[in-house]
Formats: C-alpha cells, sequence, structure tokens
C-alpha cells in the first residue's frame, strides 16, 4: 500500500475563524460536515464557503472548550461522523467519543432542501453497553472512529498500549441506532453485535491506534491510526506517528505511513471516502480531516490517495 498527499487545505469558516480540532467528516448534501471535537458546532463545508452548524446547546455558557481555558472537561468530544439514512433520506450520525460520562452525546444531520435539521440524544447506556462488551476498565472507553458497511456500523475504540488496551471494532446494526436519534426507540434497546480487535504495533515505543475508518466496496476497510504518546483516554499528547491501516474484520492486511506535511507528522482523525478504483488493487481517494491539537489553529483538510497492493 503506497499513500500520497495530492492537497492541503486550512478549514476557516467563512468570517475567518479557524475550523479547530476537526475529528470526522462526512457527506451532506453538496458539500461535508466538518466535526469539531472542542465545540458544540460542527463546520458545514460547501462549494461556496464553510458555515457553522450548531449541534448542542452551549454547556455552561460555553461552545468552544479547550485546556488553556479550564473548559476541557466540558466539552461533547465528538469523534465519529458517519454517512447514514434517516427515513430514507441521506444524514450525518456526529457520536461523541465516550471517554467520560459528557461525552456520550450524539447528534443525527439531516436536510430538508438546504436546511439542515438536527436531533440529539444521549446514548449513556450504549456506551456502558459497548464498554461492557469490550471489556474495557473504567475510564479506558474512548470511541474514536466508524465506518459504515450496508446496515451495519463498525465503531471503533481507540486503543492505548500504556494502558494495555487493544483497538477495537464493534458491529452496531444502524436502524436501531439512528431510530434513538429519531426519538423512536431507547438507547439502551440497541443490539451489539461482533468484536473485532486489533493488533496494529508501534513505533519508537509508542502503539498505533485506530481514530478513524471508511468501508470499501468489497468489504475490507481503510482505517487511519496514530501514535499518540498518552497515559489515557482524555489527555492529548506528542504524535510520533501516523498510518493507514488495510483491514478485514480483526485482520489487519497491510501498514503504511501517512507521509509528513511540512516535516511535520498529521494526527489524521477524519476520513471519508471520494472515489475508488476497480478490483481489489488499484486506487482509493480520500478526504480525510487533521486535529491540530491546538485551540488557535486551523485544521488542515488532505486529499489521499492509496494505492491498494493487488489482493
Amino acid at each position: 500500500m503506497h499513500i500520497e498527499i495530492t492537497a492541503v487545505r486550512e478549514l476557516r469558516f467563512d468570517d475567518g475563524t479557524p475550523v479547530t480540532a476537526a475529528s470526522g467528516v462526512a457527506p451532506l448534501g453538496d458539500g461535508w460536515l466538518v466535526a469539531q471535537d472542542d465545540a458544540t458546532s460542527a463546520a458545514w463545508q460547501r462549494p461556496g464557503g464553510v458555515l457553522p452548524l450548531r449541534l448542542f446547546p452551549p454547556v455552561e455558557g460555553h461552545d468552544s472548550f479547550s485546556e488553556a481555558a479550564g473548559t476541557k472537561s466540558l466539552k461533547p468530544d465528538l469523534e465519529v461522523a458517519c454517512p447514514v439514512e434517516a427515513d430514507g433520506a441521506p444524514a450525518v450520525l456526529l457520536l461523541g467519543s465516550g471517554s467520560t460520562a459528557r461525552r456520550t452525546r450524539a447528534a443525527l444531520v439531516t436536510l430538508d432542501g438546504d436546511r439542515p435539521a438536527v436531533r440529539t440524544a444521549d446514548l449513556g447506556p450504549l456506551y456502558a453497553a459497548v464498554a461492557q462488551r469490550l471489556g474495557l476498565p473504567d475510564g479506558q472507553l474512548n470511541l474514536e472512529g466508524a465506518s459504515r458497511s450496508g446496515d451495519v456500523l463498525r465503531w471503533y475504540q481507540r486503543g492505548n498500549l500504556a494502558a494495555g488496551v487493544s483497538s477495537a471494532g464493534i458491529e452496531v446494526p444502524l436502524a436501531p441506532l439512528v431510530a434513538v436519534l429519531l426519538g423512536r426507540a431507547e438507547p439502551g434497546s440497541v443490539p451489539l453485535g461482533p468484536v473485532h480487535v486489533l493488533e496494529l504495533g508501534q513505533v519508537a515505543g509508542v502503539g498505533l491506534a485506530v481514530t478513524d475508518a471508511v468501508a470499501l466496496p468489497d468489504g475490507r476497510e481503510l482505517l487511519s491510526a496514530a501514535a499518540e504518546d498518552t497515559p489515557n483516554a482524555v489527555d492529548d499528547g506528542p504524535v510520533v506517528a501516523t498510518a493507514l491501516v488495510l483491514a478485514d474484520g480483526g485482520r489487519v492486511l497491510d501498514i503504511a505511513a501517512v507521509p509528513e506535511v511540512g516535516g511535520r507528522v498529521v494526527k489524521v482523525e477524519g476520513l471519508a471516502l471520494r472515489d475508488v478504483g476497480g478490483g481489489s488493487g488499484g486506487t482509493v481517494q480520500l478526504l480525510a480531516v487533521v486535529d491540530a491539537d491546538d485551540p488557535e489553529l486551523p485544521s488542515p483538510q488532505v486529499d489521499l490517495t492509496v494505492t491498494l497492493d493487488p489482493a
């Protein structure tokens, strides 16, 4: 597998303020919806510009959050943006990381023409069930990525080698999950499917861990992974490497490093599929968003061309 970066852009809203801490990206209408893990709003990137889209009301008066301001513990921490359907129409599902009790909220964004509508729900019982199914110690749940394959969401725990936690994916049927966001079911009613554990190795003694995923038409997945030196699921740390992983269920088929940008490692946290060539080889065009881990810096958006080796 070979990865090439073909374009890099800064993400800014139309008023010039930066889109920060980009953590997920999914198609919405004629553009892309970008999740910010440090804000109550997302960024809707369209051909004419980038507009904020409120997802949640302010938290204790705050709409953005940072460690420096002492508000990091309040953030919704949205880490997943995944294309779904709601009543047969395209939509985007946004999911919190679940790494604290405040981070178990979800949002469903639908469109009525050009008008977005947002529904939200607290999925605390579902997150608790996922943590139990994954066998995680208290405080180690950190669901940072997901892919959509048919009618199933593959939801990924970001592992932490320092804490003895492996990356793992759990399958969740989409229809019952979307029904919760539509107000037609309770979070505890969502069934859970198989679990796949992924052993991704390490770089310079720091374990690679899943940050997002996209499903390919043949059922395989491309996962983004970061080697971030942090002792837990909440604190940021230095990122020594990032990679893409080609996987089939719990089986790792290939791993390749993501090239640096300007001599720096880019922490890819969101992936979206743009185009796929034919066959088991060929090329895959991805749109990626990067979390700069700095509330003053705009998140980079990166075009990736991935050349797959024939199976």
